[in-house]
């Protein structure tokens, strides 16, 4: 993705203040060398002004800025929809549906519906990149069991595992986290294989779900975890499972396993830009543009 612009709060809050500057920036955002049709990909069309839609003028496909996005069929105002956008991508907090609703003052339902739509777009624009080098990996278990429920590995706790990627010198670069149904070898083998590059080095804590790793093309360094005997051994994993774990908890005070993915992509998402914090915003926005609505319905069923 091409470096975006750097913007600040000022320059946000007094730039994207009407209908038509959040229109006339989606506009550049998509379609940067001007209209390309989403169907045929010809590059002439006119525009119907008092409708807000572009039509190709040779298969004369109808087009607006959030056709074919997580804004399309919107009825809310575009304002609402970036200060939305704005907000899920610089609070590293998150922002719950309940405080979204009252700050950009729409239903709860509505506000509910619209960072689903918006954590969706987190999720697939990190889908396709693998961790590389040196990986620290270890299952984890959020949310609250049932009373009574077991611990450890037997836990009714969303199970979750994460993979972090590090430089040579051992800072953090990239994480990722998805939900599992259960935690064996042939769920480890999947992650891995769509997650990390093979030949990278994974390192793990003494579990038997890692060592058989080595035979599927990566190098497995794994150990029993005694952070009294070795404090360095997993630390940045660790700390980054503590923060997903108090913005689950915090923000969202609890969730089930039926979104979890979502929440957790959008920790990722943030984290994995800490670098760009004044590009945030027109990063996600991007996103958003590339990737399709999600119905309510769906989320829902």
């Amino acid at each position: 993705m091409a470096k975006q612009e750097v913007m600040s709060f000022f320059e946000f809050k007094n730039r994207f203040n009407t209908e038509e500057t959040c229109r006339e920036h989606l506009f550049h955002l998509r379609w940067p060398e001007g209209f390309v049709c989403p169907r045929c990909g010809h590059t002439q069309g006119y525009s119907l002004t008092t409708r807000h839609i572009h039509e190709c003028t040779k298969c004369h496909y109808q087009a607006s800025e959030t056709s074919g996005t997580v804004m399309d069929k919107t009825h809310l105002p575009l304002e609402k929809w970036f200060w939305a956008i704005y907000l899920m991508s610089v609070d590293k907090r998150g922002h719950s549906a309940l405080q979204l609703s009252k700050e950009i003052q729409v239903s709860y339902k509505t506000a509910w519906h619209m960072t689903h739509r918006i954590r969706t777009a987190m999720m697939e624009k990190d889908w396709d990149y693998k961790l590389c080098g040196f990986v620290e990996t270890d299952e984890s278990y959020f949310g609250a069991p049932t009373h009574g429920g077991k611990r450890g590995r037997g836990t009714d706790k969303t199970k979750v595992i994460v993979s972090l990627s590090k430089t040579k010198n051992g800072s953090p670069l990239f994480v990722k986290m998805e939900t599992a149904k259960k935690l064996d070898k042939d769920t480890i083998d999947a992650f891995a294989e769509n997650n990390i590059d093979k030949g990278s080095t994974i390192e793990s804590d003494g579990a038997d779900l890692y060592p058989h790793l080595d035979k599927d093309g990566y190098e497995h360094i794994g150990k029993v975890f005694n952070p009294d005997e070795d404090k360095e051994h997993l630390k940045w994993l660790h700390t980054v499972i503590s923060n997903a774990k108090a913005l689950i908890e915090g923000t969202f005070h609890g969730l089930d396993e039926k979104h979890m993915d979502r929440y957790l992509a959008e920790f990722c998402y943030r984290f994995n830009r800490r670098f760009w914090p004044g590009e945030l915003f027109n990063r996600l926005l991007f996103a958003c543009l590339h990737c399709e609505r999600i119905s309510f319905a769906e989320l829902t069923l």
